[in-house]
């Protein structure tokens, strides 16, 4: 076990220094002069060079890197070009916000895949069964952001029961629940669907083994097998997709907050590329990476703990 956590936490290194390297290419090699963000059109070249070398820009790549990476560890992204404050700060600022929407839509995802997918497999290849993997399907094929729009004008244009965007604060949780109820639904959604099948053919697959049938023979009832009996040993594959999917609800967050107008870091994000940000646009495709490899990291971990199978081949 201890070599296996050797090799996992190896590699989840190893792949965070390969991303931060990709990004940090990436946003240098995009066209676009930041001095001209700070200065203007309207600045001189003079002043341009004495920007550039008081940001460090005129520094080799590799030197600019190794800083970067450097700062970064210890919590220093630099400051922002546009707001002039630590780019630390901005993401502080802004991700409770975005965990707010992604564990709420986390929580919905769960819920709505549990129940779809244990329905589904337990009315198999009957009308209940087919009705969930349309839905399903249904679910899989609408774009977040179309979804998001239909919501729109449904509750909040048309029959005026939720605010369109934007959010009161925490100082006012009823409106501030209100406010998320629109985001929370196109967020989990499409993250449901896929959920719910994955759920709906692990269950049918812990339905065909011998202990079911033996707990059907002894007459318990059929709630009872399903949920204390075929959900608990169905649940491996279910928590590996869940671990990963919370992963793409956070990432997924960027065009949702920009369709409600949430001030969290998808909002950021979109801002900061707008104004040519480079620092700021770089710290958040990098921790919106982080969060994904750390996601991937983590599953891996929890796989081999939950499944004493796997357990067994880490040794």
């Amino acid at each position: 076990m201890g070599y296996f956590l050797f090799r996992r936490t190896s590699g989840f290194i190893l792949t965070l220094l390969s991303v931060s390297l990709v990004v940090f290419l990436v946003m240098n090699i995009l066209p676009g002069d930041p001095t001209l963000s700070i200065l203007g059109i309207e600045s001189t070249e003079d002043a341009r060079a004495v920007l550039r070398a008081r940001l460090g820009l005129d520094a080799p790549l590799a030197e600019r890197y190794v800083t970067w990476v450097f700062h970064a560890l210890q919590g220093d992204f630099g400051d922002s070009y546009t707001h002039g404050v630590p780019v630390i700060s901005l993401i502080v600022e802004r991700l409770p916000m975005t965990l707010s929407l992604a564990l709420s839509g986390m929580a919905l995802t769960v819920l709505l895949a549990l129940v779809l997918g244990i329905t589904a497999a337990s009315y198999h290849k009957r009308p209940g069964d087919w009705g969930v993997m349309l839905l399903s399907q249904l679910g899989i094929a609408v774009p977040a952001f179309w979804l998001s729009m239909l919501l729109v004008l449904l509750f909040a244009v048309k029959l005026r029961w939720l605010p369109p965007g934007g959010f009161p604060g925490w100082d006012d949780p009823r409106a501030a629940v209100r406010a998320l109820i629109l985001p929370t639904v196109a967020l989990a959604v499409v993250q449901s669907a896929v959920l719910a099948r994955v759920t709906r053919s692990s269950a049918l697959e812990v339905m065909r083994l011998d202990f079911v049938r033996t707990a059907r023979a002894s007459g318990f009832s059929r709630r009872r097998i399903l949920w204390g009996h075929v959900l608990p040993n169905a649940l491996i594959p279910i928590i590996t997709i869940v671990g990963l999917q919370f992963a793409g609800l956070v990432t997924g967050t960027i065009v949702i907050e920009n369709v409600f107008y949430l001030p969290g870091l998808g909002r950021l994000l979109f801002q900061s590329i707008s104004n040519r940000d480079f620092l700021t646009v770089q710290a958040l495709v990098m921790m919106f990476a982080a969060i994904v490899v750390t996601a991937n990291f983590l599953v891996d971990i929890a796989y081999v703990l939950i499944d004493p199978r796997l357990k067994a081949r880490s040794r």
